[in-house]
């Protein structure tokens, strides 16, 4: 059972967050360089423009998930993990953070953190429609995943195989519609 205070303190809270995300267009000038830099493949130019930022303004949380965006594209993985990491455990009510490292999680094979953090995602924006696919794709790893282990203890059992093989394309259809 929810309090009334806690609910009162995450709905201030939240349109704290989404204030400072909603920035003035003043603001808009900061995040925008750094966005183009990105988009253009220039890490080390919007790094440069994102820390000197974040040097002023520590807790942005925008300019934090584009730092985490510029490590990520940069293949620095554990590095945007830990800023991920550190962007849900701030701003928990957020989910694009959530979502990002669930997708860091996934490629490195740890779909069990990929699950959990994609089902925060979900929790704290039931609308948001990419983290709801990425939980489908995450699941169907864990069910073929969760087959295979099976198919290995019994391998008797002549209800596994065809469960694994429609996994497997469904995973590979997924795959080959993503590219």
């Amino acid at each position: 059972m929810m309090h009334r205070g806690n609910n009162f303190g995450q709905c201030i809270r939240l349109i704290a967050v989404i204030a400072s995300l909603c920035s003035l267009p003043a603001f808009a000038d900061d995040y925008d360089p750094v966005n183009q830099l990105l988009r253009d493949g220039q890490l080390q130019q919007a790094m440069v423009k994102a820390d000197a930022y974040l040097a002023q303004n520590p807790r942005d949380p925008q300019m934090r998930f584009l730092k985490a965006l510029i490590q990520q594209d940069g293949g620095q993985r554990d590095a945007a993990i830990a800023s991920y990491v550190a962007l849900t455990q701030d701003y928990p009510e957020l989910p694009e953070p959530y979502n990002n490292v669930a997708v860091l999680y996934a490629a490195r094979g740890d779909f069990e953190k990929a699950r959990d953090a994609l089902e925060m995602a979900t929790r704290n924006s039931r609308s948001y429609a990419t983290a709801h696919e990425n939980l489908g794709d995450v699941y169907a790893r864990l069910a073929e995943k969760s087959y295979r282990q099976a198919l290995q203890i019994d391998a008797g059992n002549t209800t596994l195989a065809p469960k694994l093989t429609l996994i497997r394309q469904l995973i590979n259809d997924a795959s080959a519609d993503a590219q």
